[in-house]
């Protein structure tokens, strides 16, 4: 199965990273309510970062370096990629 790993702006500024195996499904999952407890008191806004070609194992040690950068690392990061996601990977309130 084909693993993401992802970085999603909140709407109070902060990154959100984490994995799934269907990135829309999941955006909405966060926007509803039933994702990750993070989201509670927050919103996802816009994927920002998207990387596929993982396994579960691989998806998950690459989700753990991401956290652990700072978040100018993640900033970086983001920029290094920075080539345009699809919608609905962009949500509007």
């Amino acid at each position: 199965m084909n693993w993401q790993v992802y970085i999603i702006l909140c709407s109070d500024g902060t990154l959100y990273t984490g994995i799934t195996t269907d990135i829309a499904r999941r955006l909405r999952q966060h926007a509803s309510g039933t994702g990750a407890k993070y989201f509670r008191g927050r919103r996802p806004k816009e994927v920002l970062f998207l990387e596929g070609g993982h396994d579960r194992s691989s998806a998950s040690k690459r989700e753990l370096h991401i956290k652990g950068l700072s978040r100018a690392g993640k900033q970086a990061l983001v920029q290094s990629a920075a080539k345009p996601l699809p919608n609905p990977l962009h949500l509007s309130y």
